[in-house]
């Protein structure tokens, strides 16, 4: 038997299906999965705090393969987990749709000035003018991301008869290489960030990227707070260098209360809720975690599996 050690809460979506070859060990506390841990061959140790997964890490000592539905794992000790020889699985897909959706909605709602629609609404007042007039079809945008919820973010503002520049290691297909992007920076409408954070991406906006783009351009960064430096943002915003910026994350989160962020007219501010606005997310996740126990079973790759070195 495997010893698999899970969190109890996606045990009523994972226990009728498990394989009689894994033996279920579920766990509700954070005390309760450092006790387990040692014995876990295989884990899911997903908790809302970093830190206590960050400790379970290390406990498992015995572990083979470890999955969880975050996306995002750089925050783990992945320097040992691939000393110790671990296969990792994460989230990558599972929110895909709903970001992807939630973006082409904020990109919209700027265009359109609806938050202001909205505010009409709350004073009662009855508009005579649209507060935004801006259209997206035939805008020019500069997607930084191609993965999962990039190729899906493309897709949607091509609909809208956007034309979307990727960038892309490989480049070709109209993309750009990771070293060309910054000197076409001018050439573009809006700019989305969908890249994972890593050392490569941190900061990798900053005072010279804003300075380069247009004055109508806007920044919509749906991927990590830290890939833009954020005081160089604000005072690009203060100072009306770009038009715009529409944030699903910010550095750091919970953003602290008395931040610019919060009252600049030209930013808004989305509390990482893009990947929570669907209810498919545990569903899919579960379903994952069962197909790739068959493959795990039968010595067949999982996915979708992390680079440790790279980091996602």
């Amino acid at each position: 038997m495997t010893k698999a050690v899970m969190s109890a809460l996606i045990r009523p979506l994972v226990e009728p299906r498990l394989p009689d070859w894994v033996e279920p060990m579920w766990f509700m506390t954070k005390e309760q999965a450092l006790e387990m841990a040692p014995e876990a061959e295989i884990g899911w140790f997903d908790l809302n705090e970093k830190e206590p997964m960050i400790e379970i890490a290390h406990a498992a000592a015995n572990l083979k393969w470890l999955n969880s539905i975050y996306a995002g794992l750089d925050f783990l000790p992945l320097d040992v987990l691939q000393e110790r020889g671990v296969t990792v699985t994460n989230g990558v897909g599972i929110n895909a749709i709903t970001i992807a959706e939630y973006v082409v909605m904020l990109m919209l709602a700027h265009a359109k000035g609806y938050r202001e629609v909205v505010r009409a609404q709350e004073r009662r007042e009855w508009l005579l003018d649209s507060p935004g007039k801006r259209e997206l079809a035939g805008e020019r945008v500069l997607l930084l991301g191609l993965g999962a919820i990039g190729s899906l973010i493309k897709t949607r503002l091509e609909a809208f008869d956007m034309k979307v520049i990727p960038v892309r290691r490989s480049g070709g297909e109209g993309a750009l290489r990771p070293g060309e992007w910054r000197e076409k920076l001018g050439e573009f409408d809006w700019v989305i960030l969908a890249v994972p954070s890593t050392d490569e991406t941190r900061h990798m906006i900053g005072e010279i990227e804003l300075a380069a783009m247009r004055p109508n351009a806007v920044l919509v960064n749906i991927a990590r707070g830290d890939v833009v430096k954020q005081e160089d943002l604000v005072a690009a915003l203060e100072a009306k260098k770009i038009e715009a910026a529409l944030l699903d994350v910010t550095d750091p989160e919970p953003l602290p209360e008395g931040h610019p962020l919060w009252s600049l007219d030209n930013a808004q501010v989305t509390m990482h809720l893009s990947g929570r606005a669907q209810t498919k997310m545990f569903q899919r996740s579960a379903d994952r975690f069962i197909d790739n126990l068959e493959r795990w079973n039968r010595g067949e790759p999982v996915s979708p599996k992390m680079d440790l070195a790279a980091g996602y």
